[in-house]
């Protein structure tokens, strides 16, 4: 009974990182409705207003827990830093590379980095399952992004080489993000509410970010539009979308929630067709598929003997989380 327990637990956080993971893949989309507006403009609004009404929301909680915060500083300026330089390299890889390009780079670099922390640092073993699904969702971003890069560099709208490599190259900036995904979860498997510990990380992140939208966010007040695409930004994919993903973290390993936000670029991508009007050859679509196998394989339903195994998986002496049973406690 405590296996399946842990599994149907694991299934929530999946499916809250899931729902985090298509509400971030509308960023993309939403920001070409503001073509004044610059990426950096774009990313502080995001995630800096986001990060602050995170912090708002999650004050009581973060206050009672601040001495276990303090505690943990470096844990918490280390994804605050993440969180604020991930937006600022998200948006003008999208910017230089195109929607799809910029998200499957930043997004699909994103699982290699999470587990290279939790092996080096938490010692703990990845499991089959998760590097089956880690291959399946890597091999769909890769096709994703060549697909994509072969027909950005083709036709009368084409990128400069030049562009597309710097865009590339911030993608691979832009995943680290992972630090900020696996600094928020060993907060909250350390007994830190999920709340308080995305709190604390999002909200000094946030205030990282607003020197850069007070330098570069006039345009947003320009014009109606532009204010309209910088609210939904901080209100829905990143206010919302990350108090969700502070649920699933509660649940599930960082590696294996980073890995599940591979749904967005493929939620990106489809978007980037339905609305943006680029067009997806026949290998994007391949890799549209293959990313949902890897989402597939990943949030099967877990038995007991898996669930036991995955136990085995954890480095000796690792704490049991307070927080998986009440993520939204505080």
């Amino acid at each position: 009974m405590k296996g399946a327990g842990r599994g149907r637990s694991a299934g929530t956080g999946a499916l809250c990182v899931l729902a985090a993971s298509v509400l971030w893949g509308t960023t993309g989309t939403a920001a070409t409705f503001a073509p004044g507006v610059g990426p950096l403009a774009i990313g502080a609004v995001a995630m800096g207003l986001g990060g602050l009404l995170q912090a708002l929301a999650a004050a009581r909680p973060t206050v009672r827990n601040a001495p276990r915060l303090r505690a943990r500083r470096g844990t918490v300026l280390l994804g605050a830093v993440s969180v604020a330089v991930y937006p600022l390299a998200f948006y003008s890889s999208m910017r230089l590379a195109g929607v799809a390009v910029g998200t499957v780079v930043s997004i699909g670099t994103a699982p290699l980095a999470s587990a290279v922390i939790e092996r080096v640092v938490d010692r703990r073993r990845l499991t089959r399952r998760w590097m089956l699904a880690a291959f399946l969702g890597l091999l769909g971003t890769a096709l994703l992004c060549v697909a994509e890069a072969a027909h950005a560099s083709d036709g009368a709208g084409r990128r400069s080489v030049a562009g597309m490599l710097l865009g590339v190259g911030l993608g691979l900036v832009a995943g680290t993000y992972a630090l900020y995904s696996w600094a928020a979860h060993r907060l909250i498997t350390s007994g830190i509410p999920s709340r308080a510990a995305m709190g604390a990380v999002f909200g000094l992140g946030g205030l990282l970010l607003v020197p850069v939208l007070l330098a570069t966010g006039g345009p947003l007040v320009h014009s109606w539009p532009n204010a309209a695409v910088g609210v939904y930004m901080a209100l829905v994919p990143m206010f919302a979308g990350y108090v969700l993903f502070g649920w699933g973290l509660a649940h599930v390993p960082a590696s294996t929630a980073t890995t599940l936000s591979l749904l967005e670029p493929a939620v990106a991508a489809v978007l980037a067709v339905l609305v943006v009007g680029e067009r997806l050859p026949v290998a994007g679509w391949t890799g549209i598929v293959l990313v949902i196998m890897c989402l597939a394989v990943l949030t099967a339903p877990t038995g007991a003997r898996d669930v036991a195994r995955d136990e085995v998986a954890q480095p000796t002496g690792a704490p049991v989380p307070a927080a998986r049973a009440h993520p939204a406690e505080g």
